[in-house]
């Protein structure tokens, strides 16, 4: 492959702006009068996948990020559990059951290949039992020396296993670690702190052993390695927490999740030294994990913050590109409550609240708004808006004050605004997607939270199906009538549901990270992004959707709510206006691609 040297040269470029830079190249922005360079930004990222079939805590795990399985556990009634999934990297499958029902076990190996030991029967009754998976059936194999559960595991396959720490009867952490050979387990080197709760990861040769609580009921952060002989204390974690999630292949590479309080934190291990790294959409404990490496590995189950058990499945990546906001020109008018439409360098910013109604209507051309014609009608309660760019958009519903839902629509051409045929239903705080000539308008409130959709065909609008989950404040991502996304926003409470729409019909897919509403959003349905908004308070958080999976990504850098966005993919995006609490004028440009552009400063004597 042809290096930058050869491609380009060595003599720094006269570029006005950056079209044409390339990743790696140093080069003179003219329009700028300014040094710049262009490099790949990355970072690390939890992702939404299908939850599980059966919601649970305590349950166990093994495998990896596309080759999981999930095993025994709690469900909500209570019951114990002795039900058996397969993940695929998309979707869990139900198969045949442990034979022994049980929690808070230790479990090690791959989808094919998994040992299930330990763990509790019934409240306060731990057993010994080992179980051996072959892909398919569960078998009875010789039990452990010492029966015990909220122990640590590790290991390669069901013919190599490790079982160290634990509590045989609460509360009585001990250090026991027994090695397990395909036959028989044999009893080798304590612990150096007998603990329970604990994490553990690796194989029965190279494995990790962190966090927990000791006999004095502390919650503990130290971490200890183990060789194949003995068991050797590393450096602590960041955080002390108890029934966190282990994931990892060794005693060099390690991915804690979860714990004490639900809790969201992840660290990642490096042989050396912990580090505290993005968190977890979803704060749980008592979670399972299965994972290769510290790079990639997926987490399930657990006790979210309610406390309640979920099924939620969420897939970690290291390294990956997580793409940046940037600071763009201001508004002219300052505002919340407004609609907009188009993409990230042709947008449109129109009505919403300025000490009342607002009529203003504004065009942005990628670096300066402009106002432009009024809207005929001033409005507020974020009218919906769909269209290409700042010269061809829709306007529809809104409010003009008082809570009077309004089902008018006015059509853009570049120039003027021009009323058009109403809505059927009058809707305000609903959202809009689409173009001119072909959008949507879904749900809101007329007056009280409606699923409502209406379809636009550039003349008259038509109801069609209903949102399976009525709500408000919501958003949305389309690139026409045919095929968009809703998602969030409120029923009450707030919800993180996800719904497709395929020309016909709603199909709930997977949900936000996190319930949110009165976010910004744009894109397609298959390529689409939600940032800022309220969950309940004001957030920054950006989430990026690929067609099956959200995924968090880089933060805005002005948290904010009730505003529009604009733009054809997650990789391109316009934020503006909303309310910071108070009436915003800022507005932010998105660059998904992970590219970061760095002005090189340069002083002088």
């Amino acid at each position: 492959m042809a290096t930058y040297k050869e491609k380009v040269g060595t003599a720094v470029q006269n570029i006005a702006g950056d079209t044409g830079a390339i990743t790696g190249q140093l080069w003179y922005d003219s329009s700028d009068s300014e040094f710049k360079y262009k490099y790949q930004a990355y970072g690390n990222a939890w992702s939404t996948g299908n939850s599980l079939n059966t919601a649970r805590a305590l349950l166990m795990g093994s495998g990896t990020q596309t080759a999981a399985v999930a095993a025994g556990g709690e469900d909500a009634s209570p019951n114990y559990l002795a039900n058996t999934e397969l993940y695929n990297g998309t979707s869990w499958s139900e198969v045949n059951d442990l034979g022994t029902i049980r929690v808070a076990a230790g479990m090690s190996g791959t989808q094919t290949s998994t040992l299930v030991f330990a763990g509790i029967l019934a409240p306060g009754a731990s057993t010994n039992v080992t179980e051996s998976w072959n892909g398919t059936n569960w078998t009875a194999v010789n039990n452990m020396n010492t029966g015990r559960f909220y122990l640590g595991s590790a290991g390669a396959d069901n013919t190599a296993s490790l079982g160290f720490g634990g509590d045989p009867s609460p509360p009585n952490p001990i250090g026991n670690t027994e090695t397990w050979n395909g036959t028989n387990w044999t009893e080798v080197n304590d612990l150096n702190t007998a603990r329970r709760q604990l994490a553990g990861c690796g194989t029965n040769t190279s494995a990790l052993a962190f966090a927990g609580e000791n006999s004095g009921a502390a919650t503990l952060a130290s971490t200890e390695s183990w060789n194949g002989t003995n068991w050797t204390d590393v450096a602590d974690m960041n955080n002390a927490t108890i029934v966190n999630a282990g994931a990892g292949s060794s005693n060099s590479n390690a991915l804690s999740s979860g714990g004490t309080s639900a809790s969201a934190k992840t660290e990642s291990w490096n042989g050396a030294v912990w580090t505290e790294t993005t968190d977890m959409n979803i704060g749980r404990n008592n979670l399972a994990s299965s994972s290769a490496s510290n790079s990639s590995a997926v987490a399930f189950g657990g006790y979210n913050s309610g406390p309640t058990i979920t099924g939620a499945t969420e897939e970690w990546n290291a390294g990956v590109n997580l793409g940046a906001w940037y600071t763009g020109g201001n508004m002219n008018g300052g505002r919340g409550a407004l609609g907009g439409a188009g993409i990230k360098d042709s947008a449109l910013a129109f009505g919403g609240y300025l000490g009342g109604n607002s009529a203003l209507c504004e065009s942005y051309n990628g670096t300066a708004w402009a106002e432009v014609n009024n809207i005929n009608t001033a409005r507020e309660g974020d009218p919906g808006g769909a269209g290409a760019n700042n010269e061809s958009a829709l306007m529809f519903g809104g409010d003009t004050g008082g809570a009077s839902a309004q089902d008018l629509t006015e059509l853009w051409n570049g120039y003027t605004w021009t009323e058009v045929n109403d809505l059927n239903a009058a809707t305000r705080f609903g959202t809009g997607t689409g173009t001119a000539t072909s959008a949507l308008a879904i749900g809101g409130n007329a007056p009280g939270i409606v699923a409502k959709t209406e379809s636009w065909n550039g003349t008259n609008w038509t109801e069609v199906g209903d949102l399976g989950t009525a709500r408000n404040n919501l958003m949305s991502a389309g690139a026409n009538n045919t095929a968009a996304l809703a998602m969030g926003g409120g029923t009450p409470p707030t919800t993180a549901a996800t719904e497709l729409w395929n020309g016909s019909n709603w199909t709930e897919v997977n949900d936000l990270p996190a319930a949110t509403k009165d976010s910004g959003s744009n894109g397609t349905s298959t390529s689409a992004l939600i940032y800022g908004g309220q969950n309940p308070s004001l957030t920054t958080t950006t989430v990026s959707w690929n067609g099956t999976h959200w995924s968090n990504v880089g933060n805005l850098s002005v948290a904010r709510r009730d505003f529009p966005g604009c733009g054809a993919s997650n990789t391109s995006a316009l934020a503006f206006g909303g309310f910071e609490p108070d009436n915003s004028a800022s507005t932010e440009t998105w660059d998904g691609t992970g590219f970061i552009t760095k002005t090189i400063t340069t002083t002088t004597d």
